[in-house]
């Protein structure tokens, strides 16, 4: 069963590396995708990139591992990445929220809403926020005493699993990093279900053509949404427990969501599919001068 489980989570982290890859080599490379969007969205590929970096590979090589451990500062490393990148992700997921709220209800001022410079504030305020957030809990977990305690119940080290660990209260902890973690996701999972709400309003007046083309861009992103912040709040929003069924969960945000993103940004979105077939039109041309 492990080297099934090696096979796939190897698999989807491949898919997860190329598919991000390539979106980020196609915006950077493509004038036409030099707008708010596409920004978002190659911040978000970077970001899934690192995100499933700072779990899978460790998973992955745990599979076909005799012994499955990793040292004390190898976890706090993890766990510090992991939250890192993880709520670069929320909040990348908002700003895009508000991005298409901006471009489909107010069209005549997207230009002056989310000209270069806001956008460049709102990716550095969406980085510094998740560092912020990271260190925070990351100090929280560790100045906890560990005694003896070194068995993780988790296929990573997270917040809940290496709370169970310490021989100490934890209650004021625990309150903390629901307020840190938990309150985060579900405000922003609110702020991004408010924007599509008002969206969907306002398309009630546009033509089939024209609320066809939107609900496809924000059906695409409420999927991942879906995906990724109901876990998270399932996960961090509540008590200090842990239950068997929070591995399994922990795969939809850690593995699922960054393999998706890729998926559904490609092959729904007719813009990055052009620009990749003109990227690849234009190196085959080129490889055809180099050979005449």
């Amino acid at each position: 069963i492990q080297l099934m489980f090696f096979a796939l989570f190897l698999l989807f982290y491949i898919v997860i590396l190329g598919g991000n890859l390539l979106i980020l080599l196609t915006v950077f490379s493509d004038s036409q995708l030099h707008t708010p969007m596409y920004f978002f969205l190659s911040n978000l590929s970077f970001v899934d990139i690192a995100y499933s970096s700072a779990t899978a590979p460790k998973m992955i090589t745990d599979f076909v591992s005799e012994k499955k451990t990793i040292s004390y500062w190898g976890c706090i490393t993890q766990m510090f990445t992991f939250h890192f990148f993880g709520c670069a992700e929320i909040f990348v997921l908002t700003v895009m929220a508000f991005d298409r709220y901006a471009a489909i209800c107010q069209p005549l001022r997207y230009t002056t809403i989310m000209s270069a410079n806001v956008c460049t504030v709102l990716a550095s305020l969406s980085w510094l926020g998740a560092l912020g957030h990271s260190f925070v809990q990351t100090l929280l977990t560790f100045q906890l005493p560990f005694c003896n305690a070194q068995t993780i119940d988790h296929y990573f080290c997270d917040v809940h699993p290496l709370l169970k660990l310490a021989c100490a209260d934890t209650s004021l902890v625990n309150m903390l990093v629901v307020a840190n973690s938990g309150l985060i996701s579900l405000g922003c999972f609110l702020i991004i279900l408010a924007s599509y709400t008002v969206i969907l309003f306002s398309l009630r007046k546009r033509s089939a053509e024209s609320r066809s083309k939107a609900l496809s861009t924000c059906g695409s992103h409420l999927t991942v949404v879906t995906f990724f912040f109901v876990p998270c709040v399932f996960i961090y929003l509540r008590p200090s427990t842990t239950f068997p069924l929070d591995k399994v969960v922990s795969v939809f945000y850690t593995t699922i969501t960054p393999m998706l993103n890729p998926l559904i940004y490609t092959l729904r979105n007719e813009n990055v599919k052009t620009a990749m077939k003109r990227q690849w039109r234009h190196k085959v041309s080129l490889e055809e001068k180099q050979k005449g």
